[in-house]
């Protein structure tokens, strides 16, 4: 068996980091880690040591592994039943690295991780999505996000550019993490309560649920629109599902919920907040997209 180097130990972190933003999967950005490091210890070890910089090659053939995933998820997703989410991360994410001495980078990784920013994402080409976090969430300059992509520097430039306009247009209002966890405890207290008229007070009249049960569990098929119509579905769950605990955590480094029933996770909840109102909720019930989330018996 071979020893892991472990000057490329650190670069791990890095690449699932870089591939969960590709992929919105920690399980499959396990997979393509692991799967580039197969390929590393392949190579026979005049090659390995005839490559200047391991990492940079790791990233190359990390990021071309999604490329080609990210084409063959378009179709599983075609037929997957109900909405697709990201699969939702807890707080224990020590691989999501940054330079602390580079502020500007670390908000940048911050906010590339929250949902809102993943189901952007997820409308994105393949090629663009790749582009985009290379370029702009990871910092590599376009004539290596271009022997990634298999397109000229000058093409991935456009592909960016196009991603960040979607990032753009998408962005609500910006709110502070303190702001957002009063407005997840209201919408939580009100929930507890079967409060109706206060559910629909922290709901933007606007706002959209989005549930994933992936077919496994029951969940709404299509996304709820309103606010009333998502207070009034709330508090069916609270009939329909009794027991129900609800527990303030955080996902995708935001303030977000996770609900329980005898000890386990039925579903964990992403936030989009605008001022002092919710826009967005994005809701996880499929089992293989939580398995981080309950704790192993």
């Amino acid at each position: 068996m071979t020893t892991p180097d472990p000057s490329l130990i650190g670069e791990r972190r890095q690449l699932i980091s870089l591939a969960y933003r590709l992929l919105g999967s920690l399980a499959d950005a396990e997979d393509v880690v692991q799967e580039t490091y197969a390929r590393w210890y392949a190579m026979p070890d005049e090659e390995r040591q005839a490559i200047e910089v391991p990492a940079a090659w790791l990233t190359k053939v990390a990021g071309r592994i999604c490329l080609d995933l990210l084409g063959s998820a378009r179709a599983r997703r075609e037929r997957y039943v109900g909405e697709w989410i990201p699969e939702p991360l807890p707080e224990r994410t020590d691989w999501i690295t940054a330079d602390p001495a580079d502020p500007a980078d670390r908000v940048t990784l911050d906010e590339s991780l929250s949902m809102a920013f993943l189901v952007v994402v997820e409308s994105m080409t393949p090629a663009e999505r790749v582009a985009f976090i290379l370029h702009d969430v990871f910092r590599y300059p376009f004539a290596e996000v271009a022997e990634i992509v298999g397109r000229t520097p000058a093409a991935c430039r456009q592909l960016a550019s196009s991603a960040r306009r979607r990032i753009t247009a998408a962005q609500p209002p910006e709110t502070s993490n303190a702001q957002r966890a009063g407005v997840v405890r209201t919408f939580k207290r009100a929930w507890e309560s079967q409060d109706i008229a206060a559910l629909i007070g922290i709901l933007d009249p606007a706002a959209t649920l989005t549930a994933d049960g992936g077919g496994l569990v029951p969940a709404v098929l299509e996304p709820i629109r309103g606010a009333a119509a998502i207070a009034r579905y709330a508090l069916e769950l609270t009939e329909m599902i009794p027991a129900l605990s609800l527990a303030e955590r955080m996902v995708n480094g935001r303030p977000g919920l996770v609900t329980e029933r005898e000890g386990r996770t039925v579903a964990v909840m992403a936030f989009e907040v605008a001022g002092d109102r919710i826009t967005n909720i994005w809701a996880v019930r499929n089992p293989h997209k939580l398995r981080a989330w309950t704790p192993a018996p």
